[in-house]
């Protein structure tokens, strides 16, 4: 078989220098899947995949103060370089962030630039030139083969949530809201993350997600956004292959991707998304019943919605 190399740039300045980004998603070494091999950092690949790619900002009309500092201003950058002589047809732009108010204008003008350079331009958002689900990426640091073999781990705790201090948009500051009040009640939760405010009661942060939700039966899984058909993240993924049951606040896009039964609907976040997770979190009884649905549900995260798959899908259709 003839495999296919894929490269990678994106705007996460994490993955700015990590070659075996991917890696740990095929059961395979270095980062091969089917048809493809995942190399991020290949100088000549054979595809391109333009991950939460930001473009630059136009520019705008210069006053004379910009020309007194045109010295300290850096240099425009130079998308035709980042593209490594990969062909427009070969280039994929997957936009990953949910389409939050206070970012819509900046992804549509990242789209509409998208479409200069990649034949293929894809986001979860109705505005997208392909409106479409994000393919799974998740946060565990267990091997693909580990994942896809392991039966549940023991289960000691009742239930975990996993999130962070992030206060920019309305939606950051309604998650807080709720948290505070789930604080405030009598429900016992083991909270995780980093920059949370000073008031939270959390257990610290965590190096492997997988510590924050193996043991727990359930798992709070509260997207940023849920308000369209297509955003649905890796907050649903990683509890799901932790083998926890998600308490999901979350748009209808899960619905469609995974099978009934393999995560609750937390209703809203409010009272009455309070009194829900206090019902559940009283027994391990609704985890026992979904036990069979979490693990179909984690067969089709690591084999059709997984991203290499995705990309493996897409490579077979254009060569």
């Amino acid at each position: 078989m003839n495999i296919k190399t894929v490269g990678m740039i994106s705007s996460y300045g994490a993955l700015e220098k990590r070659g075996d980004w991917l890696w740990q998603q095929t059961p395979h070494q270095f980062g091969i899947w089917d048809n493809i091999q995942m190399q991020a950092l290949a100088s000549k690949p054979d595809f391109l995949l333009m991950y939460q790619f930001d473009f630059p900002k136009p520019p705008s009309q210069k006053s004379w103060l910009d020309n007194l500092r045109k010295r300290q201003q850096k240099p425009q950058l130079n998308i035709d370089s980042l593209l490594r002589g990969v062909s427009k047809e070969r280039i994929i732009y997957l936009l990953r962030e949910p389409p939050l108010t206070e970012v819509v204008d900046r992804n549509k003008r990242n789209y509409q630039d998208a479409q200069k350079y990649s034949g293929y331009v894809s986001g979860p958002d109705d505005f997208a030139p392909v409106p479409d689900y994000m393919p799974a990426i998740w946060y565990h640091n267990n091997s693909f083969r580990e994942l896809n073999e392991m039966p549940p781990p023991e289960k000691v705790a009742t239930c975990s949530w996993i999130t962070s201090g992030i206060n920019r948009t309305a939606n950051h500051r309604q998650r807080l809201d709720f948290l505070q009040s789930l604080q405030s009640s009598d429900i016992k939760f083991d909270l995780y993350g980093r920059d949370l405010p000073n008031w939270a009661r959390k257990s610290g942060e965590l190096g492997n997600k997988w510590y924050g939700m193996a043991p727990y039966y359930y798992n709070l899984s509260i997207e940023n956004y849920a308000d369209n058909n297509w955003y649905v993240s890796e907050k649903l993924w990683d509890a799901l292959l932790a083998w926890c049951l998600p308490i999901y606040y979350g748009g209808p896009a899960a619905d469609k991707l995974l099978p009934p039964g393999s995560f609750l609907r937390l209703p809203s976040l409010d009272e009455k998304g309070i009194a829900y997770i206090q019902e559940v979190t009283a027994t391990p009884d609704a985890w026992y019943a979904a036990k069979d649905a979490i693990a179909e549900a984690r067969q089709i995260i690591l084999h059709k919605l997984n991203l290499l798959n995705w990309l493996s899908e897409f490579v077979t259709k254009v060569s």
